[in-house]
Parts: structure tokens; C-alpha cells; sequence
């Protein structure tokens, strides 16, 4: 760019810098804010309004990196709007549903313009101002539509465009890189290589002919407005995952993170190894302080949850064009939040699929234990001098189930606390209200598992109906449930003596004597494999209803994986992920044609409650 031309290029920005951005920093430093931290707000909201600025900093107001001078990393997206944008939210639905989340999920639909690069925060309206004149020079020769064609290969499924149209979009990016090099005093980089909008990114190969068969229902022809976007991020947090809050919690120790439901949390997964079970240390996006929060409070989010957009030029079809410069609501970038006006071609795709009548597998840990609660030396506490059995807390059962061999071995197959009969009673309860079919029940041969199932029943009033079919090959992983001896389980006999709804008829797949000690990885997701395709095999592929399959922690994975067709997890994967599996934890799989089965949403929600010392009324109150 010619010296005279980027001077006078620099009068302009200025002099419109000065117009729309002066009054908002103004107002700001009337408030009393420094310079540089008002710039910070304005900066880090999109320059939108003053509310947005003032509140960014009352909750900042306790941030230790406040007074950092760390700049925002902005990148220029093309994203697409319309029809287009309808049949790329419908692509997205349908892929996580059917094939699981994958790369591309992390961020809305675009093409790629210029990638991240860091901004001073008192430069950032230069930024708005070049986006403004580049896309106005090059508004008359924006092609009216994207020439988009489908390419596929075992890790990348997207549009490349058009190598005349890819032109245009290319000197479009190498334009405003150029002059926002020049006039914000950043580095800016163009992408010129393939432009292309990517439809899935990293996912497993087998999946592959599932997403070209859903990606095929979109019509790259389809009536759309293209906008060129810029949004920004927080460069500390880029390597870090993003969790979204589902709980308030308020701290109960000073190094404890006050968080609300809605709040985005920063997690760097290297620092996790020293935090206690249960629990992640974090960094909140609303006020950039750190400290530990409960991990089953918060759920997975996606990368670009937290971007914010500043400033967007709408090339309008018919050669006409505006800027984007009022306030707008925040959107829901990744396509959660979707148009009711589903594309037709995705439509007759669902309705097919819907026609036929699915197969369900729910799979979910068994609810509390008493040894989770008290140990595994709880038996001492509630046996008296004589051997009998007395309640020692509340939490402990009001009496135990009868066996033949009497109370010992309740320490190795321990039953469910008072609390876990609730929660698995409130769980069959939630799942009648959601009017889910049960057809079969399969438990693990462990008390606290086929408590579970029971209660479940109950509340799903199907206890008279319903028998529970006990599956000694359901046992978790015996090197943690079992690392030296088998449990001595009660029998079919004891069970259904003791009152327990089982089916004495049903013969097992894996014989109980086949349980050996301390198994190694390899052999308990082998048996696991085998286990759960015997059960689905025994079930009736057409017949309408949930396979209900009571488990352990480890069942979760290593039940689902092979339905879906994936392969077990490395075993350090594997302990640390089932670590983090609640009671009555569990997850849900659907068939989407005979012996194709894909993950959804469980039909009800998990049940989350804190924890409860114990008390002794002397102890702070008459004591002294």
C-alpha cells in the first residue's frame, strides 16, 4: 500500500474511531475507570454498549490478570445465513446425534478468511473500520452465490469452493490483512490455500459414509447470505477446555470458584492430575477468577461458546450491501439452538428412520452404596458384640436382606444406602414420567445393582410385569471390584425368596465360575464385548421398548463402545473417565437400523446432590 494512501486511510479511521467509540470510552472513564481498563471492556464485549462494558467490569472486579495488558485474538470468518445456514444446523444436529461430537463441532459454520491474530485493545475499531472499506470495494464483484462441491475422506468431510469464486474471497482476505497489518499495527494473515467449509474434522473412519450420506441431504445451491464476521477469544485460555456450568455452587473454602448456571469455566487438562476426585480447578470467563469447582456440576462446551462478535459486512444478494453495527442479541454459534423449518431433504431422512420402531439400551450405575458412604469397613460399624446387624446412622438400610450365609459377606457385596434406594426409586419414577418402555432389565449378580433395578421398577411400576434378569458377565472390571476374591453373591433362589422380582428361568451368558480375581484390561472389555452383543442378539430387534442394563461405573463404557462400533479406550483413559461416573450415572443408545446404533440424550437427567457429614450434636454446641 502506497505511503499517501495509508495516511489517508489513517485520517479516516481515525476521524470515524473518534466518532462512534470516543462517546463509550468517555462514559467509562466518567465512571471513574482507568484508560487502559475501560479499553479492556470495550475490547473484550465487542465495543457494543456501555451496560455490556460496565457489567464486563463489576464482575471482573476481583480478576488477579485485570491490569494485564494481554490483547484479544481476533480472527475474520465468511459465515454463511439462510437456507444454507439451515441445512448446516440440521447436518450438525444429525451428525452429533448419529456418529457422536466431533473437530468441527467446536465451531459455527464458515469459511476461514484470516485466522487468529492478536489486536492492541485501543486499535480494535481500526479493525471495524478496514472490515467496513474492504467490504465495500469489494461488494460489486461478490459473486451472488458460492460455488460449493462436496470432498470426503477418512478424517475431513466439507465444501471446497470454486476455484473463480475462491479467488475473489482470497484477495477479499488479502486486503483487509494488508491494510489492518498497516493501520492497526498487527500481524494479519490471509488464508490462501483451499477455502473451504468443513462439515466434520477428526472423526472415526467407520463413520465416514454416515456423514456423506447426511452431508448429500444438503444443497450447497441453496438461497444464502454471506457475511464476513470478526470475532475474538481469549488467547490464555486457547489450549484449554471449555466447560459450561449447570449448577450454581458457592464455595465452601476459600480456594473454591463461586460459579453460576450458564458460566463458561477455562480447564487446562495437564493441571487436573493433583485435583481431587470429583472435582476440576478452572478459570470463569465472566469474572477470570480461578479455583475449584465440583466437575459434575458442569458439562462439555464448545470452543467458540465464549467468541465474541464485534463487527459483521453482509454481502446482500443482488449486489446490495450494510454493516452490522447495531447491537444484536448473542447468538447461539454452534448450531444448538436450530430454525424449526428443518430442510426438507433431512426431514424425509429422520422420518424414515423414525418409521421404524428403534431399539433402546440404557445403561446406568448403580445408585449409592454403603461402603461408598462409610468405607469398606462399614460392617464394623453397624454389628453389635453378638453379630447383629443394628442401624448405626440414618443412611444405613433399616434392616439387611436375608442370605443363607449369613452378614459376613454383605462386606464384599454391600447393599444400597437409604440414599441410594431413593435415588434409584426417583430415577424409575422420572422415567415413567417420560413415558420410556422398559422390555427387559439385565443386572450385574451384585446386591447394589439389583437393588437398583428393583426400585427402578417400582417406579416405573412395572416390578409385577418386568423380571430382572441377573448377568454375572454385567460384574465390573474385578481388578477394582474385585482385585482378590469373587464375592460371594446371593442366588437366584435368595433373591427371589428375599422378595426380588428376578427371572429364575434365564441362564446366563457368561457363567458366574468364569469371574476370576484381578482380570486384566484386555479380558474385562473382551467379556464385556461379548456380553453386551449376547444380550442385544437375545432381544427382539424389532420389538419397541429400552433394554434396561444395571452396571457398575466401568459399564458405561465399556458396554456402550462396542455398540457403536468403537474401540476400548487406552486403560488410563478409561480410569480416569469412569472415575468421574455418578451414582445412577448413565447414557443412552439408539438403533438407527438393525444393529447400527448411535448415542443420544438419556431420556431423564442425572441426579445431583452434595455431601453430608456426619454429626454429633455435642460437638460445638455444649461441649466446650
Amino acid at each position: 500500500m502506497a505511503v499517501a494512501e495509508t495516511q489517508l486511510y489513517a485520517k479516516v479511521a481515525n476521524k470515524h474511531r473518534n466518532k462512534s467509540s470516543s462517546a463509550l470510552l468517555e462514559s467509562l472513564l466518567a465512571k471513574g475507570f482507568p484508560a487502559h481498563i475501560a479499553q479492556k471492556a470495550l475490547a473484550a464485549t465487542g465495543q457494543k454498549t456501555i451496560e455490556d462494558a460496565a457489567k464486563w467490569l463489576h464482575s471482573h472486579c476481583n480478576d488477579p490478570s485485570l491490569e494485564d495488558p494481554i490483547p484479544q485474538e481476533y480472527a475474520l470468518y465468511l459465515c454463511p445465513t439462510g437456507h444454507l445456514q439451515n441445512h448446516l444446523q440440521d447436518f450438525w444436529k444429525e451428525s452429533k446425534l448419529q456418529c457422536g461430537k466431533n473437530r468441527a463441532h467446536e465451531i459455527f459454520p464458515h469459511i476461514t478468511l484470516c485466522d487468529f491474530f492478536t489486536c492492541e485493545d485501543q486499535k480494535v475499531e481500526i479493525l471495524y473500520d478496514t472490515l467496513k472499506r474492504v467490504g465495500d470495494r469489494f461488494s460489486q464483484c461478490f459473486p451472488p452465490s458460492i460455488s460449493l462441491s462436496l470432498h470426503s475422506s477418512t478424517s475431513y468431510l466439507g465444501f471446497f469452493l470454486g476455484d473463480s469464486h475462491a479467488n475473489i474471497l482470497k484477495e477479499f482476505a488479502q486486503a483487509f490483512s494488508s491494510e489492518a497489518s498497516a493501520l492497526a499495527d498487527c500481524r494479519v494473515k490471509p488464508c490462501l490455500k483451499q477455502l473451504h467449509l468443513t462439515l466434520a474434522h477428526k472423526f472415526y473412519p467407520h463413520h465416514q459414509k454416515t456423514l456423506e450420506q447426511l452431508a448429500k441431504c444438503i444443497n450447497p445451491g441453496e438461497t444464502c447470505q454471506w457475511v464476513a464476521a470478526l470475532y475474538s477469544r481469549d488467547m490464555r485460555f486457547v489450549h484449554y477446555q471449555t466447560l459450561r456450568v449447570l449448577f450454581q455452587y458457592k464455595p465452601q473454602n476459600i480456594d473454591e470458584l463461586m460459579i453460576n448456571a450458564g458460566d463458561f469455566i477455562y480447564v487446562d487438562p495437564t493441571q487436573q492430575s493433583a485435583v481431587s476426585e470429583g472435582w476440576v480447578i478452572g478459570t470463569s470467563h465472566r469474572t477470570g477468577c480461578r479455583g475449584f469447582l465440583p466437575e459434575n456440576y458442569t458439562e462439555r462446551a464448545n470452543e467458540s461458546d465464549t467468541w465474541v462478535k464485534h463487527r459483521e459486512y453482509v454481502f446482500v444478494r443482488a449486489l446490495r450491501f450494510f454493516t452490522q453495527t447495531e447491537n444484536e442479541p448473542n447468538e447461539n454459534l454452534n448450531g444448538e439452538v436450530h430454525n424449526p423449518s428443518m430442510s426438507r431433504s433431512v426431514v424425509n431422512v429422520l422420518s424414515l428412520q423414525n418409521a421404524q420402531q428403534r431399539r433402546g439400551v440404557l445403561v446406568m450405575r448403580h445408585g449409592e452404596s454403603i461402603d461408598q458412604v462409610f468405607g469398606k469397613s462399614w460392617l464394623q460399624r453397624c454389628l453389635t458384640a453378638n453379630g447383629k446387624y443394628y442401624r448405626a446412622d440414618l443412611n444405613f438400610p433399616s434392616t439387611l436382606t436375608k442370605r443363607k450365609d449369613g452378614v459376613k459377606h454383605f462386606e464384599y457385596d454391600p447393599p444400597l444406602s437409604c440414599c441410594g434406594i431413593f435415588q434409584s426409586s426417583l430415577t424409575g419414577e422420572a422415567l415413567l414420567e417420560q413415558e420410556v418402555t422398559v422390555s427387559s432389565v439385565y443386572s450385574s449378580p451384585a446386591l447394589r445393582c439389583i437393588q437398583t433395578a428393583q426400585h427402578i421398577l417400582q417406579g416405573l411400576k412395572l416390578d409385577q410385569k418386568v423380571k430382572i434378569r441377573v448377568e454375572p458377565g454385567l460384574f465390573g472390571w474385578t481388578k477394582w471390584e474385585a482385585s482378590t476374591a469373587i464375592p460371594n453373591f446371593m442366588t437366584v433362589t435368595e433373591l427371589a425368596e428375599a422378595s426380588f422380582k428376578i427371572d429364575t428361568s434365564y441362564r446366563g451368558n457368561f457363567a458366574l465360575s468364569s469371574l476370576v480375581p484381578s482380570e486384566n484390561y484386555e479380558e474385562y472389555v473382551s467379556r464385556s464385548s461379548a456380553v453386551i452383543k449376547q444380550i442385544i442378539t437375545a432381544c427382539p430387534s424389532k420389538g419397541k421398548g429400552v433394554i434396561l442394563i444395571v452396571g457398575h461405573g466401568s459399564s458405561l463404557m465399556s458396554f456402550t463402545r462396542p455398540l457403536l462400533g468403537l474401540p476400548a479406550k487406552d486403560r488410563s483413559d478409561f480410569a480416569q473417565a469412569v472415575r468421574k461416573i455418578p451414582s445412577l450415572g448413565m447414557c443412552f443408545c439408539e438403533e438407527v437400523k438393525e444393529n447400527k446404533w448411535h448415542m443420544v440424550n438419556p431420556p431423564v437427567k442425572t441426579l445431583t446432590h452434595g455431601a453430608n457429614a456426619a454429626f454429633n450434636w455435642r460437638n460445638g454446641i455444649v461441649d466446650d
